[in-house]
């Protein structure tokens, strides 16, 4: 491949802000859009944090717990990492409801907590946010399947088991958010800022930010919603303009053709199938994913040098299109308040954290190209600070728990 098909100008750059914009207008608008815009029916402090929550984590089937304390407004964690459990078992046939809250349970009592506390529950699976800060399930993904609790909320079941089963003290409440509402969230323990997004480029990517809630035109008038609510986007699915013919056959390919678009151009679990893609009668391992692509730049000596050259293409794409995203966000933040001016970012996922150790790191390229869309869009005066935080999805989940 001697043309680089990957390549976007700056204005096509401008073009898919602004088609990012426009979804994210029409997800606040009605249901069901290309880009969602789920309302979290949490409002969380922004100040004054105090106290202690029990915060589990269930990216996947990863599975962490810990308690997390806030005085003054810090948070601790104990224990630092918190406990961490693989419950890949999810996936077996025939899995229930029960054997997972004992698993979950299990994990639970290491905290040994010694007062009442409230659950800040971490769940990376689609869910609709409800009025009293539980979520209902849509449905499993990652090759989990556990019909029955399906349309059923996700706390309060679990929290009903853990106080019918463990000692006392009790479980008073829960809070389920998703991990981008949660990186939204830890970005909260700064508030010297106008405007703050939660953004993931992992596995997967995300995006949410807050929106006054006069702007979220869908909601039901009987809902009553004041100040600014957290918006999960699943901005995911958004389609952008100006992706490839390559594009093409890896999302004909996929097990979800025609949706995830964005994520399929940009996220970690795809950009190997994009170069696979494009050299299709070359051999490459069957999972092959953005570690794998970062690999092959990182040591063009014992790879084909038209393999490194394309991954890198590929990666500096994923990158921009990230950069071009956060720009149509921030045109619609900016649209909605024109007195934002600084913007705190909390970012998440090992691509968005990943090293080019023969070139730009990937949060570099989208740091450059996000100032060089602000500055064209006219806003040089909108600044974004990009902040990696140790413990993010834990913090924020306590912060929606406690909240």
């Amino acid at each position: 491949m001697k043309k680089n098909i990957f390549e976007l100008s700056i204005d096509q750059l401008k073009e898919i802000s602004q088609a990012l914009r426009n979804r994210v207008t029409e997800g606040l608008g009605k249901e069901n859009q290309e880009v969602q815009c789920i309302p979290t029916f949490i409002n969380p402090k922004a100040t004054n944090v105090e106290g202690q929550a029990v915060v589990l984590d269930l990216g996947g089937t990863n599975y962490r717990v810990a308690s997390v304390d806030f005085v003054d407004g810090k948070a601790s964690i104990r224990p630092e990492n918190g406990f961490k459990k693989d419950l890949s078992v999810m996936k077996t046939p025939g899995f229930t409801e029960e054997q997972l809250f004992e698993e979950q349970a299990d994990l639970i009592k290491e905290i040994k907590i010694d007062k009442e506390s409230s659950i800040g529950y971490c769940f990376s699976y689609p869910a609709e946010s409800l009025l009293d800060g539980d979520a209902r399930l849509l449905r499993w993904t990652k090759g989990v399947d556990i019909p029955s609790m399906v349309g059923k909320s996700i706390g309060k079941p679990l929290v009903d088991y853990l106080n019918r089963n463990g000692d006392a003290p009790k479980f008073t409440g829960v809070k389920v958010i998703n991990d981008t509402v949660a990186s939204l969230f830890a970005g909260l323990t700064r508030s010297d800022y106008d405007g703050y997004i939660g953004l993931i480029v992992g596995t997967g990517t995300n995006m949410a930010t807050f929106i006054k809630s006069d702007r979220v035109s869908k909601l039901d008038k009987n809902i009553r919603a004041e100040g600014l609510l957290p918006i999960n986007l699943e901005s995911g699915n958004f389609r952008p303009p100006h992706l490839t013919n390559i594009d093409g056959i890896v999302d004909a390919l996929s097990d979800n053709k025609g949706a995830q678009r964005f994520e399929k151009a940009v996220s970690g679990m795809y950009l190997g199938e994009i170069l696979k893609a494009a050299f299709p009668f070359d051999e490459f391992e069957k999972k092959f994913d953005a570690q794998k692509l970062t690999t092959i730049m990182g040591y063009p000596d014992i790879h084909k040098e038209k393999h490194v050259q394309v991954a890198r293409w590929i990666y500096e794409r994923s990158a921009k299109l990230v950069a071009a995203s956060l720009a149509g966000l921030t045109l619609e933040l900016v649209a909605h308040d024109p007195s934002v001016k600084r913007i705190r970012l909390i970012a998440e996922g090992s691509l968005f954290w990943s090293e080019d150790r023969k070139g730009v790191n990937y949060k570099d390229i989208v740091s450059q190209s996000l100032r060089s869309l602000l500055d064209s869009f006219g806003h040089k005066d909108v600044v974004i600070d990009i902040d990696k935080m140790e413990n993010a999805n834990l913090i924020g989940s306590a912060i929606a728990a406690l909240s």
